[in-house]
């Protein structure tokens, strides 16, 4: 019970950043939005794409680092009671 209280706690901190931060807040620039509003259909979908390709590879890159750190998290962890009194 103990840990699904923590992990809401953490749960909730992550999401009042998310809502109250100002960066997200600031993604409507007016100048952008209507300069993407009176351009044609080629340059909408090359916006799209390029959204994508700023998006995509490091939100992978993350990702994987993320789960290179969780799979080797114990390599270097030593266990004190398997030392013997003479290491150092």
């Amino acid at each position: 019970m103990r840990d699904v209280s923590r992990w809401m706690k953490r749960v909730g901190l992550l999401l009042a950043c998310v809502i109250f931060s100002a960066a997200c807040y600031a993604q409507s620039c007016s100048l952008c939005y209507t300069q993407a509003a009176s351009s044609g259909k080629r340059m909408i979908q090359g916006l799209r794409s390029g959204i994508l390709v700023l998006i995509v590879p490091p939100m992978f890159m993350s990702v994987g680092i993320t789960i290179l750190a969780y799979r080797k998290r114990n390599q270097f962890r030593r266990d004190p009671s398997n030392e013997s009194p003479d290491a150092w």
